[in-house]
């Protein structure tokens, strides 16, 4: 009795892809990874990585910042997959991986709006736009936190926001600003007319985080997990045959305030970062400490968020120690 062939071993870049979601990586960067990892491999004609050493990676990054002239965030990333790679994939733990020089990134003091600005930047906006707006600007959230609320994570008896998976896959709270409450509790009655109306039509179904699919097989219609900012298009998920509605689209967004910028004539750089730049300036503007802003921004160093004591011109000696409850944050 033969026996049947054995299944060809899987690809290298499907082996990146199941290293990377074994490990709990965000699309996002099981996406720039493979991606990097792919150009790598073209730009030396298709030879196998395990085949490369330190002089191929080290011609390859030569070429992005010499022929390509990217930055150095942008090399870095390219760096880390290409370690990825050897060190988890290919298990190649040799001593030239520790050799390879990262490039040097250059301290830039990022973009910040007065509040007149802000003031007019959103008063350009309408709808959920605006909505979004108040949020990065008076929650300190960034572009994907904001898309990616859930009604549930939006507490308006606590006036607070929870943020889920923020950046390096940690949760932390922030304020929920109070120029924004009334308008979002209305926007929230509107969303929800439109999620019972999918319900009717046989939809209404939206994507749940990791596993809960599977434990709670009727959650992914609840009220609680729908996103706050749904897209205004559904869409058939294949592998569940289900209707579902993704959140805004962040390129959307990110085109209604480059315009409302450009039409108000700030002439600012302005993206929607900046208004997560300008929420943290102003509080400490008004004397908030920088530990509560490190917080509120959910980061990891407080020298991250000394950057912008830097905006102020005063340094550290400026910032004054205050109780987190008197913060609050208006437009």
């Amino acid at each position: 009795m033969t026996q049947p062939p054995a299944p060809p071993p899987p690809r290298l870049l499907d082996r990146v892809r199941a290293a990377l979601r074994t490990r709990h990586c965000s699309p996002r960067t099981e996406k720039a990874y493979v991606g990097w990892i792919r150009r790598y491999i073209f730009f030396h004609d298709k030879r196998h990585p395990a085949e490369m050493g330190a002089a191929e990676i080290t011609r390859f990054l030569s070429a992005l910042a010499v022929q390509r002239n990217v930055a150095a965030s942008t090399q870095n990333q390219a760096l880390s997959a290409l370690l990825f790679l050897y060190r988890e994939v290919l298990e190649q733990e040799l001593p030239w991986l520790d050799d390879i020089v990262r490039a040097k990134a250059p301290e830039r003091i990022p973009v910040v709006l007065t509040r007149e600005e802000v003031q007019a930047v959103i008063d350009a906006l309408d709808g959920p736009f605006r909505l979004l707006a108040l949020l990065l600007y008076g929650a300190g959230l960034r572009l994907l936190e904001a898309l990616r609320l859930r009604v549930k994570d939006v507490d308006f008896g606590r006036s607070q926001i929870t943020v889920r998976s923020g950046k390096g896959g940690k949760d932390r709270v922030t304020m929920l600003p109070a120029a924004v409450r009334r308008d979002l509790a209305k926007y929230l009655e509107v969303v929800r007319s439109q999620h019972e109306a999918d319900i009717q039509a046989g939809a209404g179904w939206v994507e749940l985080p990791w596993a809960l699919a599977r434990k709670y097989p009727r959650a992914g219609r609840e009220w609680i997990w729908q996103w706050v900012f749904p897209a205004t298009r559904t869409y058939l998920h294949r592998e569940t045959t289900q209707r579902r509605r993704h959140h805004l689209h962040e390129s959307v967004l990110q085109r209604a305030v480059r315009e409302a910028v450009r039409g108000t004539g700030i002439p600012k750089r302005a993206t929607c970062h900046t208004f997560r730049h300008s929420f943290a300036t102003h509080l400490l503007e008004d004397g908030a400490d920088i530990r509560t802003v490190q917080e509120l921004l959910g980061h990891r160093d407080v020298a991250t968020t000394m950057i912008y004591t830097h905006v102020l011109n005063r340094g550290p000696a400026g910032v004054l120690t205050i109780p987190y409850p008197q913060i609050s944050r208006s437009v």
